[in-house]
């Protein structure tokens, strides 16, 4: 028994790090194939939070499913003719970027968990990076809002409120300002940050 509960506190560490929608899945999948592997039966009740979640591999990364909405891969015809010269200029294809986003009717959502990073300076760059890919893609501007960077940061747990500004600042080249302020709503990368955004999305394949 107390095996079990070591291993229940184990996946519910694990689950913990995913995002809020896909917990639950995570740490049913994680105890019902522990439970199979102890009993050597296969458990036929499918967990009731997912139905058809069975069929899914714990380690596989899946898009989360909401009801009713419909998913899809990025396509050339969804890019932003600037996003597309962008990719063409530094060798990016469609396929990487469909590994780090995907589509649910018409926004934009990432795919991506594994900054792979272990630096809270360094994360909080990439974000800023790939947000502001989002929004090439759709609206052709590479730019990325504050509180939308600040509220990721906070969501992946990476957010140093003390050297936020500090870490723009030491990054600066990356972007159009001489000096980040808290006035600064927005951020748009320079054409260093581009660059640095491409060889950002090549080490996240």
């Amino acid at each position: 028994m107390t095996k079990l509960k070591e291993k229940i506190e184990e996946f519910a560490a694990i689950a913990r790090d995913l995002p809020d929608n896909l917990q639950v899945i995570c740490f049913e999948l994680l105890l019902r194939s522990h439970l199979e592997q102890l009993t050597g039966n296969r458990l036929t009740k499918d967990p009731p939070s997912n139905p058809s979640a069975g069929a899914v591999p714990p380690t596989e990364t899946k898009r989360p499913a909401d009801a009713g909405a419909k998913q899809d891969d990025v396509k050339a015809s969804d890019l932003h003719l600037k996003a597309k010269r962008f990719i063409e200029r530094y060798g990016i294809s469609l396929e990487q970027i469909n590994n780090l986003f995907f589509k649910e009717d018409t926004q934009l959502k990432p795919l991506y968990e594994d900054l792979k990073t272990t630096r809270t300076s360094e994360s909080q760059i990439r974000i800023t990076l790939l947000l502001a890919l989002r929004s090439a893609i759709t609206t052709g501007e590479f730019e990325a809002d504050v509180e939308a960077i600040r509220q990721e940061c906070t969501e992946r747990k990476c957010y140093d409120g003390n050297n936020f500004g500090n870490n723009f600042n030491n990054n600066k080249s990356f972007f159009d300002f001489k000096k980040y302020t808290k006035n600064i709503k927005s951020v748009k990368l320079s054409d260093s940050g581009r660059k640095q955004l491409a060889d950002t999305i090549k080490d996240l394949q």
